[in-house]
């Protein structure tokens, strides 16, 4: 507690030195993000301290690690909306590096036990409580994240923490549930694969898979890619015109592209443009659906097999297990 107490008091009078000399709002969201991360790494090794049996620190691990999550992804929405999209992709992918090195077996991230249950790793009531104990963390985490915007050091803060907020979906139910759905499935897809390949690098590449998905959208929103072919061949007995208009990126203007029911719960549940029911189809059911679809579509031997085959290719390689 000592610790804690003395930890909050450098990183308030860090932080308020800072902003009298350069008012730096960034630093201010930095130094948040560092003490949020510090905070649960410190309540991580001391359940891991303190608590014996494997399967409850488990889930003492996946309620810290869901609560940091969400604890970041708050503040990272203020970085995004006011420093841009750069800047966000830049702390989500070390954020998602630090992740991955720190949090052990927990994932913060129902889904991922739904394919255990189904992969033969486990139960549906140890499932369960590992969702449960996710959800209590990241649903906890906005008080405490609410009690650091309500101080409003910086201008990025002001009014923050009382605002109303927006649900993200902005289309029919099942449209939102097919783009999470989808995407999701895509990045289960590449998380299996590094997992098989073991590359060397395969923290840091999952890392810059997960960013990308997320930061692609948001690049490409308003462009849109027209493809157009015309055949007038002489000697043609049918003249064949094709027109193809696609909107890049829409994806996140349909339902934010969050990929992870947890998070989607703890940013956006209850917030004025959709039901709760509505968010349990989209960011749930949708979720869920594409990381099952992900276990089987793994299986397909064509996919097997090119998985399988990047690992004969010749030269340098970034394959742990290979031979240069």
């Amino acid at each position: 507690m000592k610790f804690t107490i003395d930890v909050l008091g450098i990183f308030l009078k860090v932080v308020i030195k800072i902003n009298k000399v350069t008012f730096a709002p960034l630093v201010v969201s930095t130094l948040f993000i560092l003490l949020t991360s510090l905070l649960a790494h410190c309540a991580r090794r001391l359940v891991q301290k303190s608590i014996n049996e494997p399967f409850v620190r488990l889930l003492f691990e996946e309620a810290i690690a869901a609560a940091e999550l969400c604890g970041c992804c708050f503040e990272l929405i203020v970085v995004a909306d006011n420093f841009g999209v750069g800047t966000y992709a830049i702390f989500l992918f070390a954020l998602t590096i630090w992740w991955s090195l720190n949090w052990g077996d927990a994932t913060a991230c129902p889904y991922t036990h739904i394919e255990d249950v189904i992969e033969g790793k486990g139960d549906i009531r140890k499932a369960f409580l590992k969702t449960w104990a996710e959800l209590l963390g990241g649903l906890l985490v906005f008080k405490y994240v609410q009690t650091y915007w309500a101080l409003e050091i910086s201008e990025t803060h002001k009014d923050k923490a009382f605002e109303e907020c927006r649900a993200d979906l902005q289309v029919p139910v099942i449209y939102g549930a097919v783009v999470e759905g989808v995407a999701t499935c895509l990045c289960r897809l590449a998380s299996k694969s590094l997992g098989d390949l073991n590359p060397r690098f395969a923290t840091a590449i999952d890392s810059f898979i997960g960013t990308s998905l997320v930061v692609a959208g948001v690049l490409t929103r308003h462009t849109v890619f027209v493809y157009r072919y015309q055949d007038n061949s002489a000697n043609a007995d049918l003249s064949v015109s094709i027109f193809c208009k696609i909107h890049l990126g829409k994806a996140f203007d349909y339902s934010g592209g969050y990929f992870n029911p947890v998070l989607a719960t703890s940013l956006k549940a209850g917030c004025e443009g959709h039901t709760l029911l509505e968010h349990a189809v989209v960011y749930w059911i949708g979720a869920c659906a594409g990381s099952i679809l992900s276990v089987y579509m793994y299986k397909i031997p064509a996919i097997q097999r090119y998985v399988r085959g990047t690992t004969a290719v010749n030269g340098d390689s970034i394959w742990a297990d290979k031979e240069d």
